[in-house]
């Protein structure tokens, strides 16, 4: 006897792993589309607009409780037009509702659920909320009973809210009062508002939740090398320090989860993003090149491989997310008892595992124990008696046992559908690593996952799309971060394989950037293109979040490709936007962290660095090596072989002539000291600062 599958909703034709997560409920769901606003305008009837992404905890919780509910399905059945949409995928429609929600509540978060008139006017929403009164909340089926019965009774209050919410929505989008100023004391207001927030004790900035900033660590190194300030390099090392030997490290299986739900970075949400990890492999490896401590070279290296390995889909680019859940629960695949520790390892080795990882019988989190520590391999070693080099071998031998353990369990879910602009921070920290660590495997991932998303995520006219699943066509007109993130990437892709194919491509990326996103009116790149579907509202985007600020990541690529090329169009378009986000970098540096980033190269200086050698030859390499090894944030890298002509596309390559040894030329506005023929005086040189 066959048991027969239940029935299916129109998500079940969708390419989003999180909406055919919901395409068995008996709630009538539309994806976001034209056939769902008609229906609303046919029906007269209220949408009820609900947005979540894959790897939420929370979204799942609410589409078990309610979405599954026949009884709540009958409600919105009858009464509303209920569409489904993944944040991720529409980033656009997430920006405009989170932000009407904001303003109706004060909080936002996901799921987010949000009521519109058929025109797509927010007039209530909120985020998760129970099926019964519960928590503090309404429960959902009261509320959805409430608003129907308001949208018969009461429609002209409900729509004049529309409309005073969509006035203020439209009033808060409006690009942020600028001073005109671009200098370095916008840098040290950044770093003295960083220190006001900074937690002394566990590192990081705020309290619980702690989110790892990323972006602002970046900049806190900078910092730390233009004003030679020890207490900038100080917060951030101390920040690295506790995040990767808090809970929000894997360290077994490498990479960070989500944030912490302590101020301590002990309890994570389990989620694992894309994003968190390109960035904070990205910043890991910043430290490496600044201090030389091995320790930031093993956690980049960590997280690198644990995206090669299980994020990486067999053509080449990179899967969203992993959930928090398995089997229904939260951490469950993370978490261990010092029971299951011992028969895995044995008694003495688990003795060792649990005193450096702080396993205890009663567990730190719900009776189970989440890995984690307050001590160095050096002090531990020095405590157990035992020499730091056999701690640190029993240790990893230790981990690969227990990693091989965990990958029996059931796995967390993984949202594989693949992000134009998260694959792209994935690409420029793959080839920032394969560069400054010699390493080509993680140049290699990255070589691939740009030259998927360059054949196979455009259109015909070579404009980018946002999203792919295996099995589906990509689709959806790309966004501005999606242009901004890949630019930039692929002026790190030139710069660690000296392939003047992807600065090509990163030109014409650029240029149909600035074509479908620019404002005529003022500065600033709107967040979707001139081709874009009409929506409430058009916005830009300024300030950062948990991934960059997509006109932030603009000027940041637009800086460093015109630089490298000596287009000056390209610089001024993104000075233009640097003096829009002036008023922002001035107040707020928690929002404008890669704002201030692209400024400090903006100020400079620059040091260009034309190098005219063989690749093949040992000298070659080792000139390469001493300035990818070394923290060089604000430099350009240009490449030619002695056995070809001078390039065109950069001035910089231009007049350097070869010669039998490898020349190195340091320049800045193009204007350049005299050669330095051979590996050591170039050593010296950079020595020198």
């Amino acid at each position: 006897m066959t048991t027969a599958a239940a029935p299916t909703n129109r998500l079940a034709r969708e390419s989003s792993p999180y909406l055919r997560q919901h395409a068995t409920n008996p709630v009538d769901w539309y994806p976001w589309g034209p056939e769902a606003l008609q229906k609303a305008k046919e029906l007269d009837r209220p949408i009820f607009l609900s947005i979540g992404y894959s790897a939420c905890h929370w979204c799942h919780v609410m589409e078990h409780e309610s979405f599954q509910d026949p009884e709540i399905a009958d409600i919105l059945n009858r009464h509303f037009v209920s569409i489904k949409v993944d944040r991720e995928e529409r980033p656009d429609l997430d920006h405009i509702y989170m932000t009407a929600v904001q303003l109706l509540t004060g909080q936002g978060g996901w799921p987010m659920s949000v009521f519109l008139t058929p025109d797509l006017q927010p007039f209530f929403g909120g985020t998760y909320f129970p099926p019964d009164d519960r928590y503090g909340r309404p429960g959902f089926k009261r509320l959805l009973l409430a608003v129907a019965e308001a949208w018969q009774t009461r429609r002209e209050a409900l729509v004049g809210q529309a409309e005073e919410i969509t006035r203020h929505l439209r009033q808060s989008d409006r690009v942020p009062t600028a001073t005109g100023r671009l200098d370095e004391q916008l840098l040290r207001q950044a770093v003295a508002q960083l220190r006001r927030v900074y937690d002394p004790v566990h590192g990081g900035f705020g309290a619980a939740p702690k989110f790892p900033h990323p972006i602002d660590l970046r900049l806190l190194l900078r910092t730390a090398v233009r004003f030679r300030d020890d207490e900038s390099l100080g917060m951030a090392r101390h920040t690295l320090d506790r995040m990767a030997h808090g809970g929000i490290y894997d360290h077994l299986g490498g990479g960070f989860h989500r944030y912490s739900t302590d101020a301590q970075w002990l309890v994570p949400h389990f989620e694992k993003m894309l994003y968190d990890n390109a960035l904070l492999s990205l910043v890991y490896l910043e430290a490496y090149q600044l201090t030389r401590e091995p320790f930031y070279r093993g956690i980049v290296e960590e997280t690198l491989n644990y995206v090669l390995r299980e994020m990486t889909s067999p053509e080449g680019p990179f899967y969203s997310s992993q959930d928090a859940d398995s089997e229904g629960v939260e951490g469950k695949f993370f978490v261990w008892s010092a029971a299951e520790i011992e028969r895995v390892l044995g008694k003495e080795v688990a003795e060792t595992f649990n005193y450096v990882y702080e396993v205890s019988e009663e567990g730190n989190w719900e009776g189970r124990n989440i890995l984690h520590r307050t001590k160095t391999d050096a002090q531990c070693a020095r405590l157990l008696g035992l020499s730091e080099a056999e701690l640190t071998a029993r240790l990893a031998e230790a981990r690969r046992r227990l990693l091989e353990v965990r990958s029996q369990r059931v796995w967390p879910g993984r949202d594989e559908k693949i992000l134009t602009s998260w694959n792209a921070l994935m690409i420029a920290s793959l080839a920032s690593a394969g560069a400054a660590l010699d390493d080509p495997q993680y140049t290699s991932a990255a070589v691939r996952a740009a030259e998927f998303i360059l054949e196979r995520m455009r259109t015909s006219d070579g404009r980018l799309l946002r999203t792919w699943s295996a099995g589906s066509e990509p689709k959806l007109d790309a966004y501005l971060e999606d242009y901004a993130f890949l630019i930039d990437a692929l002026v790190s892709l030139y710069e660690a394989t000296l392939s003047p194919r992807w600065v090509a491509e990163a030109i014409k990326l650029a240029e149909t950037m600035l074509a479908d996103f620019s404002d005529a009116g003022e500065a600033g790149l709107f967040y979707t293109s001139s081709r874009h579907e009409s929506l409430l509202m058009r916005s830009k985007e300024f300030i950062d979040g948990s991934i960059p600020s997509s006109n932030a990541m603009a000027a940041t690529g637009l800086l460093r490709l015109g630089a490298l090329t000596g287009r000056t169009d390209l610089r001024r378009r993104a000075e233009a936007i640097l003096e829009a986000a002036s008023g922002l970098m001035d107040r707020s540096a928690l929002a404008a962290g890669q704002f201030l980033v692209a400024l400090d190269f903006l100020l400079g200086p620059v040091r260009e660095l034309a190098v005219v050698g063989d690749l093949a030859d040992a000298e070659t390499q080792r000139v390469l090596r001493a300035i990818r090894t070394r923290f060089l944030p604000n430099k350009l890298v240009a490449f030619r072989s002695r056995s070809e002509p001078e390039p065109t596309w950069t001035p910089l390559l231009q007049g350097k002539p070869a010669a039998d040894t490898v020349m190195t030329y340091i320049c800045q506005d193009f204007t350049c000291a005299a050669p330095l023929a051979g590996p050591e005086a170039l050593e010296k040189a950079l020595e020198k600062g």
